[in-house]
């Protein structure tokens, strides 16, 4: 499949609605906002993969440490004990969104705990914020940023070539980044912590893969796109001499030093016309190894050519295993297998039809072997069998005509490694999963190997919408890119199919009968054929409907409550309606082109729609619309609303931009008029869920910005409060397509993510709906701890620490303390709170009231302060004074 993926909200990116803006400190009392916070476990949908995996990076001093990169969804560290994949960068959080597109990988040989990654998605507009490099000295624990005066494209054209991140072997405080967009080769000499271009570089790169693009998305140089180091040419501890470098060029693609960076020359008698996609260099025999191709990749190559360049005499060989008049694809995922040298591997990464291409030598390329040949065509004759049990949604329910088959070994297989260690394993990364072996030497013997998902842990989807109904067998239904989507019946495993009959490449929305969950719908995007389909059994099996002329893009859909009729705002044309199944459509009146589409969870005749500002309504199944009169809504279309299951006309929406209304509002007659929310600055997705015990109102779920704090939000009282239930390591970027609670379990959130799948959290507290607090009535010593995090004039934000040092446990608890000067408190999480003149009394929340013996609970608050912020000097639990530290 094709990836075509770009940024699913691109245009209200560009448009500014992640524009970050500094918290804004409310100093009036009537504008506070106690923000309490809940712990929650975080998980994913189960999927394994659905993403281009463009580099795959093994550590070449320590056995069994691999890392990969994805191009929208973050990087990944194997583990061995489990064989599945932990992923690293979910502290990304919304403002930096675009730092979850990994342009590169380093992995250090000399302390393997070192690892750096090259983050940003886009080059152009559509990211708003430079580039970094992120380093770590934890295996991607936690990291530290050095920021880039340049932008970096994770998900740019070009994106299969690399490493561009490279780690002096021998002095690993030095490493080198190769630039897109004319930015040159940048290096660093304190182990990532700061950058400066190598200025005498000579080539900053040329080769554009579409020049007239006008977004400037397939019109940025891809710039300088690997480096590789000789190991054999420096010592321990001293920086490495010869240094290769590959730009896109095609005349001039390969440039090398051989006095650490102080000078450069291109490489004498290189060939000409490709772009060399990778650079691998087999220092035991002296050979560096090129994968050509004419074009930038990962979808483009027509033509290609590989070659050996050895090092100590400049001599360079063509070792193309076909002639390049027999090649339609470019040559990438060069790997040495550093056993035995003299055995290397390289794809045809853009070989679409029938099949890609592996081949194999053990002779340093003088001859070669394929993973699969003709034996009288059609048919094939395969070196390997394929297993995918695992994941048997990567067969997509395909059954095609020889030579094509499925599973297909892969597409846009540009990143392709043998294990350092171990010459029987292998990986490799297509534009849907990772694939691998573990016995690759039945190669060379002549008996199959046998190539297998090893993709468990990484999830790469954009996820564009979610639905999870009340009762049938689905738990939940996804609207993925890419891939479709999938009707999840347990979470914890991986569906056997994505969806199919028709089989979208994207599905844009999909809905449920609120009152009749076997009846289901979706749209999306496919080059031929239906772009709605239906299923009357719970999304287990669909037929496509009959499109309306025009129609060129799924858009957005919604099923009446009772699943008698739907209505439908495709890409191309009106918005339409029908009764029954789609066999024939009716344009409705009174709505504009383009506007999203809901219904009434109750009134199945009643629909809702919203288009630049204007809300909608329709009383006769989406015939005829007419326009709320309503105002205050958000001008532009960043938004999402749903109507409340249960109640006729209860209709909450989210949405806007940093630059106009922004923000929650909430309609209990239909839409004819909304109230905003005092209490949520930003929000740009509702759902509901199961409500509280005790609570006769269903719970409120948004991705938001409440109290100055970004995260995923909680409410169990119609938003008249708020439960932060993520925190900063688990932010996954950008979370602003869709979120739904699950109707069947309190707490149950699922959260959209543009790369990282489907995440669905629940609580570790229970319900805590419906009860009291318990009073606080602790005994024994105590401990507070008072710490500023951050200050500026004015303001500034403290953390305290409140530990149990006595010998019988907290049911609960209220801490009190005096400020020594006028500061008073504007916001405050984790903990209840009032104040009085300068005295202040935080109490708990019910989900951490219990704290044992020798445990600690913490909360945090912003403040205003004049003329000095001293810390408190005294604090009491109850009666009993704390010891303060």
């Amino acid at each position: 499949m094709r990836r075509t993926r770009i940024l699913t909200a691109v245009l209200a990116l560009a448009a500014g609605l992640l524009a970050g803006t500094p918290p804004a400190l409310a100093a009036d009392s009537a504008s506070k906002v106690t923000l309490a916070a809940d712990t929650y476990t975080w998980k994913n949908a189960r999927i394994d993969g659905g993403g281009f995996v463009p580099g795959i990076v093994f550590n070449r001093s320590e056995k069994n440490l691999a890392y990969a990169r994805t191009d929208i969804g973050g990087a990944y560290r194997w583990q061995e004990s489990s064989k599945t994949w932990t992923p690293l960068l979910d502290s990304v959080g919304w403002d930096d969104w675009g730092h979850t597109g990994v342009v590169s990988l380093a992995s250090d040989s000399v302390d393997p705990d070192k690892v750096y990654a090259a983050v940003g998605t886009y080059t152009n507009s559509w990211d708003p914020k430079n580039g970094a490099v992120l380093r770590s000295s934890d295996r991607g624990a936690s990291w530290q940023k050095a920021d880039l005066p340049f932008k970096l494209g994770g998900n740019m054209p070009g994106r299969g070539m690399g490493e561009r991140l490279a780690v002096d072997p021998n002095k690993n405080s030095v490493l080198y980044l190769g630039a897109p967009s004319g930015k040159g080769l940048w290096r660093s000499t304190d182990s990532g912590a700061s950058w400066s271009q190598v200025t005498n570089f000579p080539n900053v790169g040329n080769y554009v893969q579409d020049a007239s693009d006008t977004s400037g998305y397939a019109s940025d140089n891809q710039g300088v796109v690997w480096v590789t180091f000789d190991e054999k040419t420096g010592t321990s501890g001293s920086a490495t001499q010869t240094i290769y470098v590959g730009v896109a060029d095609l005349q001039n693609s390969v440039y090398r030093s051989t006095d650490g960076g102080a000078t450069w020359s291109r490489l004498a008698g290189q060939p000409t016309g490709y772009l060399a996609h990778k650079g691998v260099l087999d220092a035991t025999n002296g050979y560096l190894y090129l994968a050509y191709s004419d074009k930038g990749g990962p979808y483009d190559g027509g033509k290609g050519q590989l070659w050996r360049y050895a090092t100590a005499t400049g001599t360079w060989t063509n070792i193309s295993p076909v002639a390049e008049a027999d090649t339609y694809y470019g040559f990438s995922g060069v790997t040495v297998d550093r056993q035995h040298p003299g055995t290397l591997m390289a794809t045809a990464y853009s070989s679409w039809w029938p099949d890609t291409q592996i081949f194999r030598s053990t002779d340093s390329g003088a001859t070669w072997t394929r993973a699969w040949d003709y034996t009288s065509y059609p048919n094939r004759s395969n070196r390997y069998t394929m297993d995918v049990s695992s994941s048997p949604w990567l067969t997509w329910g395909a059954n095609p005509s020889p030579p094509e088959q499925t599973p297909k070994l892969g597409w846009m297989t540009e990143s392709l490694e043998i294990d350092p260690f171990n010459s029987n394993r292998m990986m490799y990364g297509t534009g849907a999963t990772i694939y691998g072996t573990e016995n690759l030497t039945n190669w060379d013997s002549g008996s199959q190997f046998t190539i297998k998902p090893m993709v468990q842990g990484l999830e790469e989807t954009a996820v564009n919408d979610i639905a999870a109904p009340p009762s049938g067998g689905a738990q939940l239904f996804s609207a993925l890119g890419d891939i479709g989507g999938f009707r999840h019946t347990d979470l914890t495993k991986v569906p056997s199919m994505m969806y199919t009959q028709p089989n979208f490449t994207t599905t844009t929305s999909l809905d449920f009968a609120e009152t009749n969950p076997n009846t289901v719908v979706r749209v999306g995007n496919l080059d031929s054929g239906p772009h709605i389909a239906f299923s009357t059994d719970n999304g287990a099996n669909w037929f496509g409907g009959t499109d309306p002329s025009g129609v060129s893009g799924g858009g957005t859909v919604a099923a009446a409550s009772d699943g008698s009729r739907f209505v439908w705002s495709p890409t191309g044309t009106g918005v339409q309606y029908t009764t029954g199944f789609g066999t024939s459509w009716s344009a409705s009146s009174g709505i504009p082109a383009g506007a999203l589409i809901e219904s009434d969870r109750v009134d199945p005749k009643t629909f809702y729609g919203f288009k630049s500002g204007k809300f909608y309504v329709s009383s006769d199944g989406g015939a005829t619309f007419t326009a709320s009169s309503a105002t205050g809504l958000p001008s532009g279309d960043s938004v999402r609303f749903k109507a409340l299951p249960g109640t006729k006309g209860d209709v909450w929406l989210a949405g806007g931009a940093s630059d106009g209304a922004y923000g929650l509002w909430h309609s209990t007659n239909g839409g004819t008029t909304f109230t905003k929310l005092s209490n949520v600055e930003q929000a740009d997705t509702i759902g509901f869920g199961k409500a509280a015990t005790g609570s006769s109102y269903q719970t409120l779920y948004t991705s938001a910005k409440i109290a100055g704090v970004r995260g995923i939000f909680r409410s169990t009282d119609q938003g008249a409060t708020w439960t932060r239930i993520n925190d900063d390591t688990h932010q996954w970027g950008w979370t602003g397509a869709a979120i739904t609670g699950d109707p069947r379990i309190y707490g149950r959130v699922y959260i959209s993510t543009n790369g990282r799948g489907v995440i669905y959290g629940d609580t570790t507290a229970g319900d805590t709906g419906g009860g009291t607090d318990p009073t606080p009535t602790p005994t024994g010593a105590c401990t507070a701890t008072y710490k500023i995090t951050n200050q500026w004039s004015g303001g500034f934000q403290a953390d305290i620490q409140l530990t149990n040092t006595g010998t019988t446990p907290w049911t609960g608890w209220t801490l009190t303390w005096t400020f020594p000067n006028t500061q008073t408190i504007t916001q405050l999480w984790n903990a209840d709170y009032t104040q009085s003149g300068s005295t202040v009394t935080a109490k708990n929340v019910t989900w951490n009231a219990n704290v044992a013996a020798g445990s600690s609970v913490s909360f945090g608050f912003t403040g205003n302060w004049s003329g000095t912020n001293a810390k408190p000097t005294a604090f009491k639990v109850g009666d009993q004074n704390c010891t303060v530290s």
